[in-house]
Formats: C-alpha cells, sequence, structure tokens
C-alpha cells in the first residue's frame, strides 16, 4: 500500500465508454496483473485507540506532507445544489450544453430540447453530473436516496469539476422497491448528525463481491442484526425486557430508512456515543496528531481502516463514518480480546502481495485494488494537476470466498 503510486509500472489498455448517442463521457483504463506488489507505505503509524462499546477505533498519523484537499463531498456538493444523481433513463435532461446548442452555453447543465436516447433505468447504474468548480470526491459505502430505489456507490472515483454526467456504478440498497419516489438523488440525511454510511459488512459486498445478490442479503442481515441488538437504557435504569421488532414490522427494505428509524438510530447513536458525544474534541486532538484515517476493531476483531490524504478529509467524513462503524458493532458475533496497538499497526502495514486490478480516468484519477490472501486494499488516487497523491485508502479483511462480478441487473 503506497501513499504514492509509480507511474510507468504497468501498462494500460484505453477503453472509450459512451453512455448515450451524442455525447462522450467517461473514459476507464483497466490492467490486472500479478505477482508481488509493492509493500506497505512506512509513513503511517497507529496510535492508542477511542473505545466506545463494542468499538475501538485506532487513530492513524502520516509523518509525511499532508496536501490541502481541493474536493467536495458528495454530501456538500448535493446540499449545495451543485451536484446531480438521477436515473439512467433521464441522463438527456442532463447533457451539458455545446456552443451548437443555443444560448444555454453558461457551463451548467440544464434539460435541452433534444430527443431523450433512454436505455432503461438500472439497478446498477445512476448518472451524476457536478456542476461545481471543485473535483467531486465520492467514496464506496455512500448512500443516496430516492429515484426508483436506493443506492450505495460501489467504488471510490473522483469527478471532475464542471463535468459531462457520467455512468455512476452502484448497488440497491433497497430490494422492495422499484417505483420512483422523486426523479433526483439526495444524500443520506438532512442533518449531518444523522448521516451515515452503509456499515463495513455492506461496504464489503459491494466492493469485494460486486454482487449484488451479496449486498442485498447484507442488507438484510444489517437491518436484522440491528433491530435485534439491545436497546440503549439511560444510567441507573434497569434493562426491561422488550419485544424484537422485526424487518417487516419496518415496513421498508431500505437500509438507509431502516437505519435512520428512531429505536435503530438510537442503538447507532449509543454504540457511537464515547467518540460522538465529545465529537469536536475528538477531532481537534486528530487534527493535533495530523490523523488522517483509523484502523476499526469490532467486539476485538480488526475489520476495516479507511485513511484519507490529509485531516480535513477525515474530519469532514468523521461522523458518517463512525456512525457506520457503530451500525457494525450491534451485530452479534464472537468477542476477542482487544487488538493492541501493534497488532493494528500489523493489519496495515501488511505486504499486499498478489494480484492488482485498476481502473481510472485518464488525467483525473486511478483505483487500485490490491489482493492478498487475508485483505484486499482500495486505493484512490487523483491524477488531477497539483494532487499526483493517494486520496483515500480502504483496506478490508476478507472472510470466505470472494465472489467476483456478476451481470447487472436491468429494470425496463
Amino acid at each position: 500500500m503506497s501513499h504514492r503510486s509509480r507511474p510507468g509500472l504497468y501498462s494500460f489498455a484505453f477503453l472509450g465508454i459512451a453512455l448515450a448517442a451524442g455525447f462522450a463521457l467517461h473514459h476507464t483504463n483497466q490492467v490486472q496483473a500479478a505477482g508481488p506488489i509493492e509493500p506497505a507505505h512506512g509513513s503511517y503509524r497507529v496510535l492508542a485507540p477511542i473505545e466506545s462499546g463494542n468499538l475501538l477505533l485506532f487513530p492513524v498519523v502520516e509523518s509525511g506532507r499532508m496536501p490541502a484537499s481541493p474536493f467536495i463531498t458528495l454530501d456538500e456538493g448535493i446540499k449545495a445544489g451543485s451536484v446531480e444523481v438521477t436515473e439512467a433513463g433521464r441522463v438527456g435532461g442532463l447533457v451539458r450544453p455545446r456552443p451548437s446548442q443555443g444560448p444555454f452555453n453558461d457551463g451548467v447543465a440544464h434539460p435541452v430540447p433534444q430527443p431523450q436516447i433512454y436505455r432503461g433505468d438500472q439497478v446498477n447504474t445512476l448518472v451524476l453530473v457536478n456542476n461545481s468548480n471543485k473535483p467531486l470526491l465520492l467514496l464506496a459505502g455512500e448512500i443516496v436516496t430516492g429515484g426508483k430505489q436506493d443506492r450505495v456507490i460501489a467504488k471510490d472515483r473522483i469527478v471532475p469539476a464542471g463535468s459531462d454526467p457520467i455512468d455512476l456504478n452502484v448497488f440497491c440498497i433497497e430490494p422492495g422497491r422499484w417505483t420512483e419516489a422523486t426523479p433526483v438523488f439526495g444524500a443520506s440525511a438532512k442533518t449531518p448528525a444523522a448521516s451515515l454510511m452503509v456499515q463495513p459488512s455492506v461496504r464489503a459486498r459491494a466492493m469485494v463481491d460486486k454482487s449484488q445478490q451479496e449486498v442485498w442479503d447484507s442488507v438484510h442481515g444489517a437491518i436484522g442484526g440491528a433491530l435485534a441488538a439491545p436497546a440503549p437504557v439511560p444510567p441507573g435504569v434497569a434493562r426491561s425486557s422488550s419485544t424484537t421488532v422485526s424487518v417487516d414490522s419496518l415496513g421498508t427494505t431500505s437500509y438507509a430508512r431502516a437505519m435512520q428509524n428512531s429505536a435503530v438510530s438510537a442503538k447507532v447513536d449509543d454504540a457511537a456515543a464515547s467518540v460522538m458525544k465529545s465529537r469536536e474534541q475528538v477531532l481537534e486532538k486528530l487534527r493535533e496528531q495530523h490523523a488522517v484515517g483509523v484502523v476499526v476493531a469490532v467486539r476485538g476483531e480488526i475489520v476495516w481502516a479507511d485513511i484519507f490524504s490529509d485531516t480535513d478529509l477525515l474530519a469532514r467524513y468523521w461522523t458518517k463514518l463512525v456512525r457506520s462503524y457503530a451500525a457494525e458493532s450491534l451485530l452479534e458475533g464472537e468477542t476477542h480480546a482487544a487488538p493492541t496497538i501493534a497488532d493494528a499497526q500489523h493489519f496495515l502495514d501488511a505486504p499486499t502481495g498478489g494480484t492488482e486490478t485498476s481502473i481510472g480516468d485518464v488525467g483525473v484519477y486511478r483505483y487500485r485494488e490490491l489482493r492478498s490472501n487475508a485483505a484486499e486494499t482500495f486505493v484512490l488516487e487523483s491524477l488531477l494537476p497539483g494532487t499526483d497523491y493517494d486520496v483515500h485508502i480502504s483496506k478490508v479483511k476478507l472472510r470466505g470466498e470472494v465472489q467476483r462480478i456478476r451481470g447487472p441487473l436491468v429494470y425496463r
């Protein structure tokens, strides 16, 4: 796992992908390589953990340079109205005007009077346009709600400022609905305090398995586990027996809506209480330590790591990341002895070795998957001018056989 990739190590084949006739979109390069992969970056150091219930978060600090982040996040872009997401069938209304298209050539994507080309809405595809003047950072596991189903972003990527519409790879996290709630999508929550990504067990199914069925199965298990978890009780009050709420009783199959249910949200808040009640103090301490990420342990088992290029990005994603980790800690499972700082450092530093898969957008970003026997590492590198560095790294502990890519599900 390297904080800076080395251009020239691999050869790339460039594939042009057109989203619809009449305009060009995302260009992807892809490579698969076997054999040893460069060792872990040695400048990351793990600190003593922050504890909250079944959750341990080990801050990760970076000894090298920390570039200022030029990116906006999905939540920031949607809130400002500069980032728009919609179903694939509505893509014609988001085409960016060109000089030949008349008086609306102000650089903003407007509806245009031209025939729309419909290929049909698809479970695993949405369309996104970034009208902001900053590049947009998207993380695997981020939720967009609305359209015909709530979706989760499948891969990290960077979308340039003022981009044409892009084909956004997603997975459905609401298997019971295929009727339009609203034509455009919003962020997963109205306020930062309720912000949520899918939890690691669901996120891994999208990133590692790349299987819609696996994502649906993990969503069902995550919702059921959260409902079965004991409800929080005030200090000094005895816990009383209560009836377990079933998944069916929620009246929704949406992961986002289930996690925003008042009873479930209270459990997530309680699981993250030690971190979130002193959020500003925790973030201030992380800034002082130049922390750029965390290694995550649930019930004593190290399961995940998220690392960013700078402390500011970590702080901007902090609430939704911590809540996703807290949701994971609600699941039943075997409890292990608490890992040490050395254990967390070993997880972070373990050589990736094995195979690499790389995709990207020429001159914008490269997204690499580094596979080993015990873990899979995902590295998002920015290739934009002045940003030749790794923006986000995820490391996932692998469990059992990993299912490889299956065909997309299409609804017409």
